[in-house]
């Protein structure tokens, strides 16, 4: 039987009277790429610095490719890459001098050219680090943790700083790992990037498991309901008993199960009313707004975790 690449089963980790992870549980295959979403605070940076080895668990217990990440042993850092949110290289080094010295550390690298070419830091590979751009930076973040030819992969924001096509071309990348059996552990802020990446989600809010599944096992039991969105001119409110809520922005949005019946009631209040319902949608609920019911309307922080983290 496959040893999953992670299992924890119910970790908690206090400081003090300050809880930062109450009670998660979850597991991930080999060849899975599963992402870890939370709010700000939610315990993700914490749990994940504890499948990395960086701090001990106060209860439950973790186990990385088969090894308890808390002793740290040789062989299983060996296996592991990892991409932090803040880049740490030396800005004095070229991407080139940066891969091929971190490669040095690992029993059996991958060829440094191979690595560059991977995530597209060719032309500037011999430009000094401190002077590449945002996202050139968070590539070459990318290079150094693939250049160990790892395992397990923890991606914490993984494209930040990226435009719209770096973005692609990393979701590319981190897909193909899936398919060549690497594992991927990666936090994120963007919905559209854990839904194309991810095979399963797992949504932590105050240190616990909110919810788990692929993207559309979480999305599938909202899909017999729709959502109505509009906006009306002026002062003009609906009545209660079409069922709406006015959100943030001033726009009306209504949830229903009988999208017909409800579309006929309010378009018949409209005309009576001699309103018009500007910027009508209909649509069913996307996986970032079944995230932000769960979590309550915060989004994935990008931001550093603070001291519940």
């Amino acid at each position: 039987m496959t040893v999953p690449a992670i299992e924890i089963q119910h970790i908690s980790k206090t400081y003090g009277e300050v809880t930062a992870v109450a009670d998660v549980s979850f597991t991930v295959q080999q060849g899975e790429v599963l992402a870890l979403l939370g709010p700000n605070g939610a315990g993700k940076t914490t749990t994940i610095e504890i499948l990395e080895g960086h701090r001990k668990a106060t209860g439950g217990t973790v186990r990385v490719l088969g090894f308890d990440p808390a002793k740290r042993d040789r062989q299983m850092r060996a296996r592991l890459g990892i991409v932090l949110q803040d880049s740490r290289t030396d800005p004095e080094l070229t991407p080139r001098e940066c891969v091929a010295m971190f490669g040095s550390w690992y029993p059996d690298p991958r060829p440094v050219d191979e690595v560059l070419e991977l995530v597209g830091l060719t032309s500037v590979a011999d430009r000094r680090s401190g002077r590449l751009s945002g996202g050139q930076q968070r590539r070459l973040d990318l290079a150094l943790a693939l250049v160990g030819n790892p395992d397990l992969l923890f991606l914490d924001e993984p494209t930040t700083g990226f435009d719209p096509s770096a973005r692609r071309q990393a979701w590319q990348l981190i897909s193909d790992l899936g398919t060549l059996g690497k594992t991927v552990l990666l936090t994120t802020h963007y919905m559209d990037e854990a839904e194309f990446l991810a095979d399963r989600i797992v949504v932590i809010s105050d240190g616990r498991v909110l919810a788990e599944g692929t993207p559309s096992q979480l999305v599938g039991p909202h899909t017999d309901r729709v959502r109505i969105t509009f906006r009306l001119d002026g002062a003009v409110v609906p009545p209660t008993g079409l069922g709406v809520h006015q959100l943030a922005d001033g726009s009306w949005r209504i949830e229903t199960r009988e999208t017909t019946a409800t579309l006929h009631d309010l378009t018949r209040w409209a005309l009576d009313a001699d309103v018009e319902l500007e910027d009508l949608i209909v649509r069913r609920p996307s996986l970032e707004e079944i995230y932000l019911d769960l979590v309550g309307s915060t989004p994935p922080e990008p931001a550093s975790e603070g001291a519940k983290r």
